[in-house]
């Protein structure tokens, strides 16, 4: 497995900080594993083989976050269930060949690890999907549990997977920050109560996550370890 952003390699990562927060739940696609042109090409073959053409990438990377086949009933409900299944036909064949890592990440969640802080996954992938990924990339050592499509009625921007997530660590949500790569994430932290930090090496822009209000905006895996283990206050304390 090779790393895809060169420009995102950052130094060994200093002393361990305290917890801003005790618990951290993680997006997946576009947070910790880089799956964002396994998404659009798995997409663009659907609509190939489906529709006969292909469609805006702008549009497929706005609902990266979201369940997959909610955009596809939005727009050609007629043709979901179809694209749908041609959709994870194509994405399971070439998972292992088209997914990368994002440099320093599991550098991140080890140290997270290190410091005592509980960490999980909250993702709107398929299970089988979301335990390949996290596999792949070296990511399901260090969370203590997924939370997946199957396990929450609602999904993003509801709150509910992150609040399941909470709930199977025992913790609360004013100890809690979420971290994602999309809009939906911000907006479902919010939700949620908790807090979050948005970062820029996934789907959305950073202008477009700026403008959701998160807590934090960071551009690289140190200043993500930075704004959770900081080395000194930064923003405010779990009451």
């Amino acid at each position: 497995m090779t790393d895809s952003r060169a420009d995102h390699r950052s130094a060994p990562l200093p002393t361990i900080g305290r917890p801003w927060r005790p618990v951290v739940v993680f997006d997946l696609d576009g947070t910790l594993v880089d799956t964002i042109d396994l998404i659009v090409a798995s997409y663009q073959h659907a609509f190939r083989k489906v529709l006969g053409a292909e469609q805006d990438e702008q549009l497929i990377r706005s609902w990266i976050g979201q369940p997959l086949i909610r955009g596809m009933r939005e727009h050609w409900p007629d043709r979901a269930d179809e694209l749908f299944a041609t959709y994870l036909e194509w994405n399971r064949a070439h998972t292992a060949e088209l997914i990368r890592s994002y440099a320093g990440v599991t550098d991140v969640l080890a140290a997270l690890a290190s410091a005592g802080v509980q960490v999980a996954v909250a993702t709107s992938k398929l299970r089988d999907a979301a335990q390949l990924c996290a596999d792949l990339v070296g990511v399901t050592p260090h969370v203590q549990t997924i939370v997946a499509l199957e396990d929450t009625h609602e999904h993003k921007p509801h709150p509910a997977p992150l609040l399941a997530a909470l709930a199977r660590l025992g913790a609360s949500p004013g100890t809690a920050v979420y971290v994602g790569d999309a809009v939906v994430d911000v907006e479902a932290a919010q939700a949620a109560g908790m807090a979050s930090v948005a970062v820029t090496w996934g789907a959305a822009s950073r202008e477009q996550l700026e403008a959701a209000g998160p807590d934090h905006v960071v551009d690289s895996a140190q200043e993500l370890r930075n704004a959770l283990l900081p080395d000194g206050p930064r923003g405010p304390r779990p009451s």
